[in-house]
């Protein structure tokens, strides 16, 4: 198609003037959705496995933070076995000085409380060491699945950009044709076909009748009504799907 878009403050702009380019806006859009189909699944992989890495890495930040706290943890017992056994040595030696027996069962009781706190410290040591090995081995496990995914988005970048090179220039051209037709068109109808075109599940907003039928949906479009499309003198959406519909020669130019 040929036709030169002017901006709408150039010239008055007639309804047959918008369908054809609106049906033009909806050719170059296709053309568009269709290097976007041979990039395929890509981009979304892409992103699912830059999604997957940070997630990666903020569990081995959460793991790292964990291991620190128990380390902590251990040592914050072997202290406090530390302070049992000074305790224990400090009230061994008093009971060789005690008066009486009272003296001498008290000491014996914080001795057999320092020793329980010494057992029991020991059992958290034990527990904490267990739960470390236990987190190391996540750690090791997500390192390795981290580097595959790694590898992976090296090797899926690399086959996107060799896609994008191949389809940019013809992208930008599309992408630049696009901007240009849409100055032509006023905001609102504009709005109304990006809202149409956002709903299809082809991405299609302007169809042309085909056999009868909206080239959209497929539903049958009355005689008469498709002697009204065909007149061009306004803009009519198919009852059915709500798509824009214009006459297959919406293409053909006045001489």
């Amino acid at each position: 198609m040929n036709t030169q878009f002017v901006r709408p403050d150039e010239k008055d702009i007639s309804i047959e003037e918008k369908l054809r380019a609106l049906h033009e806006l909806q050719s170059v859009a296709s053309a568009i959705d269709k290097i976007k189909v041979l990039r395929g699944e890509l981009p979304l992989e892409v992103q699912d496995l830059e999604d997957e890495i940070t997630g990666l890495k903020t569990r081995l930040h959460n793991l790292d933070d964990e291991i620190r706290t128990l380390e902590t943890a251990i040592n914050n017992k072997k202290t406090a076995i530390k302070e049992s056994q000074t305790l224990i040595a400090k009230y061994t030696e008093q009971q060789n000085n005690v008066r009486n027996n009272r003296e001498f069962d008290s000491l014996a009781k914080e001795i057999e409380y320092q020793t329980l706190e010494i057992q029991l410290s020991e059992k958290r040591i034990k527990e904490y060491t267990a739960e470390m090995a236990v987190k190391k081995e996540a750690i090791d496990a997500s390192k390795e699945q981290l580097n595959d995914r790694m590898d992976d988005l090296v090797r899926k970048n690399k086959e996107l950009e060799e896609i994008t090179e191949e389809t940019r220039i013809e992208e930008d051209k599309l992408k630049a044709k696009s901007e240009k037709i849409e100055s032509f068109i006023e905001p609102r109808l504009l709005s109304a076909f990006k809202r149409i075109r956002k709903n299809a599940r082809n991405g299609l907003a302007v169809v042309t009748i085909q056999r009868d039928a909206c080239g959209g949906c497929f539903n049958k479009i009355p005689p008469q009504r498709q002697l009204d499309i065909a007149s061009r003198k306004k803009i009519i959406v198919c009852e059915y799907c709500g798509r824009i519909l214009v006459d297959d020669k919406i293409n053909e130019l006045p001489e």
